[in-house]
Parts: C-alpha cells; sequence; structure tokens
C-alpha cells in the first residue's frame, strides 16, 4: 500500500507507470469478481480504488501546480470573447402553447 508522501516522492514518470500497473491488477480483481470467481483478498478491490483514487489526485494536484506556476494564459483584464454585448442581451423567449389537435367525435349509438 503506497502512502501519499511516497508517491510524491516519486518521479512523475514513475507514478504514471504505478498508476497504470495498480490499475490493471484492479480490473483484474473486478473481472476475477465478474465471473463469479471468490477473490483471494474480499477487501483488496476497495484498497486497489483506493490507491488509484489516491495517485489520480496528486497527478492532478501536480498539474494545477504546474499551471499556477506558469501564470494565466491571457491577461485578466482583456474581455472574453464570447461574452454577449448590452445590446445584444435579451430576456427569456416566451414559450408557445401549442394547441391541441380535436379528438374525432364518437357516433351516438341509438
Amino acid at each position: 500500500m503506497l502512502r501519499s508522501k511516497d508517491i510524491r516522492a516519486m518521479r512523475p514518470e514513475d507514478i504514471l507507470a504505478k498508476f497504470k500497473e495498480i490499475n490493471d491488477e484492479l480490473m483484474h480483481e473486478r473481472g476475477v469478481a465478474a465471473m463469479g470467481g471468490a477473490p483471494a483478498s474480499p477487501g483488496r478491490i476497495r484498497a486497489l480504488r483506493t490507491e488509484v483514487a489516491r495517485i489520480h489526485t496528486i497527478i492532478r494536484e501536480m498539474e494545477v501546480a504546474a499551471a499556477v506556476k506558469a501564470g494565466p494564459k491571457k491577461p485578466a483584464n482583456e474581455p472574453r470573447a464570447n461574452k454577449p454585448t448590452e445590446e445584444k442581451r435579451e430576456g427569456p423567449k416566451p414559450k408557445v402553447k401549442k394547441e391541441k389537435a380535436e379528438k374525432p367525435k364518437k357516433e351516438e349509438k341509438k
């Protein structure tokens, strides 16, 4: 079982390799369980899921830290291109009610 501090101490290539290895092992365990086989260790699937989530979280933290370190991609004071201007803004469009089709009347029996 890997601890968070052990994962953070690894190089990014090693982390990705470990992630792939654990994910493959999880898929194997799920396959065994789906086929109706008795798992060797009943809690192993849960432990593998936890490890996969832990590694995935640390990978995401590294990506966010790298993005923050790189800085913003464009100046913050620049307006967005897809933002509608004031004169183009309109309120919600009213819903159009559909007319109901008339049902054919049944002939009365005498």
